[in-house]
């Protein structure tokens, strides 16, 4: 498997070392709640990490479930979701391989993407599109990992999700996407990321 492995994230949540983990849920996934532009429903966070964004969708009413392939995440993220007394979901899982027995209305992608090797992306690309019912959305972060002055990186993680690339990707035959510009969000390392809501055809 290219990129890192089980093993690698394990490492990373055992010891602490989750430089990305804002300590809360994202910003532009507030931003959207609070808009109205994704409204309760059935809803997967892929990558979901210590499951901040997991609580905040529970807490809000979603039907909602956090998928990770380490177990030392789910169990952040579920000891998170008893510490809220929020329900909520956790299914340890290869978001790659994983599919649901039930689709899902949406899906919240922020930290998943960025943490696959590129080699792989296709793989969850058809991963997202087989989760989501036709119509459902894709409410996405894609990251871009340079700052000002900076060149993209080329190795990662995270990966750099480069806008072109993201459009290869996410094909106009199986994704609508939206006629808006997309939304810069700064990220805590001094990058940004781009939030766009895809529509699944």
């Amino acid at each position: 498997m290219p990129g890192p492995d089980a093993a690698f994230w394990q490492r990373r949540f055992e010891s602490g070392d989750t430089p990305w983990d804002r300590g809360g849920p994202g910003p532009q996934l507030l931003a959207w709640l609070d808009a109205g532009a994704l409204k309760p429903c059935r809803i997967a966070v892929p990558g979901c990490g210590s499951g901040w964004d997991v609580v905040e969708l529970a807490r809000r009413g979603f039907d909602v479930q956090g998928i990770d392939l380490v177990p030392a995440a789910c169990a952040r993220a579920m000891a998170a979701l008893q510490a809220a007394g929020m329900a909520g979901s956790v299914v340890q899982a290869d978001a790659l391989l994983y599919r649901p027995a039930h689709a899902f209305d949406a899906v919240y992608e922020q930290t998943c993407l960025c943490a696959i090797h590129p080699t792989l992306w296709s793989q969850y690309e058809a991963s997202l599109h087989a989760w989501l019912k036709p119509g459902g959305r894709l409410y996405a972060m894609f990251m871009q990992c340079w700052g000002p002055g900076e060149q993209a990186r080329p190795e990662g993680p995270p990966y750099h999700c480069d806008l072109a690339a993201m459009r290869v990707l996410f094909d106009d035959s199986r994704w609508l996407w939206p006629d808006a510009p997309a939304l810069q969000v700064p990220h805590p390392r001094g990058w940004h990321e781009l939030g766009l809501i895809l529509e699944r055809r």
